[in-house]
């Protein structure tokens, strides 16, 4: 079984093995993958954080002999930097910090020094943490397959700030409705939990996380704050809902 690391500050995973492919998520500095197949210039990945699986340039990524399948240490600071030797390589909110100890990470077989804030050892109740790391997201464009405060989708948003608080959603909001249990009543809903929407052919299209006072967390054009209800989104610039509630989870 062969494992790589991503090297690189963030790096598109596409749908097929071609530049030209659509994106469908993206893989952070420190984050592990298996080999699914290698081709000439590609490789088919499957990650060890999601299990989820796209195509990534066999530029962009890096052998790797102790893969991370536990990847707890994630930066939240917006200025961290790992001097690899030949380069130095930017940290995205939320790249992984590989065995991270004593102010070094484990690289490539050897230990390099590096300073950044990490998620580790952050405690509290789950609507404190979810305040804690989601500023940096706030007003952050909508970027189809993003996961970082430069470009993030609605399922990345949900998706990186419960990694950031040690629980591992699937990626898409299709598959992380599957999770955690359904809240019956959403004045049942409690802050953290997972609202989801539907389109008009009932499928899952869009997540969100409750916030107290019936708000919602969201990424819809940019991350935002709007109002939550039974009927669903309703955005106070537009003066209309947006998207039609479908279910709540909770997922512990």
């Amino acid at each position: 079984m062969e494992h790589v690391i991503c090297p690189l500050s963030i790096v598109p995973v596409r749908k097929d093995p071609s530049d030209r492919a659509e994106m469908v998520t993206q893989w952070l500095f420190g984050e592990t993958a298996e080999v699914l197949e290698r081709q000439e210039n590609w490789s088919h990945l499957r990650f060890d954080h999601d299990g989820y699986e796209g195509w990534v340039d066999n530029k962009q990524l890096a052998l790797c002999e102790t893969p991370n399948f536990d990847p707890d240490q994630r930066v939240i600071d917006l200025s961290s930097i790992v001097d690899l030797g030949d380069r130095q390589v930017l940290l995205p909110y939320g790249a992984v910090l590989p065995f991270y100890a004593d102010g070094s990470i484990l690289f490539l077989g050897q230990r390099v020094p590096v300073n950044a804030v990490t998620s580790h050892g952050h405690s509290g109740e789950r609507m404190e943490l979810i305040e804690t790391f989601m500023h940096p997201f706030l007003g952050a464009p909508y970027l189809w397959g993003g996961r970082t405060p430069s470009g993030v989708d609605c399922s990345g948003l949900t998706q990186m700030l419960f990694m950031l608080m040690g629980i591992y959603l699937p990626r898409d909001a299709a598959q992380q409705a599957e999770e955690g249990d359904t809240v019956e009543l959403l004045d049942l809903a409690e802050p953290g939990d997972l609202a989801f929407f539907d389109n008009a052919e009932g499928r899952i299209v869009h997540v969100g996380i409750v916030l107290p006072e019936r708000r919602i967390l969201h990424a819809s054009g940019r991350v935002r704050i709007d109002m939550l209800d039974q009927e669903g989104i309703f955005n106070s610039e537009e003066k209309r809902y947006t998207h039609k509630l479908r279910l709540v989870k909770r997922v512990l």
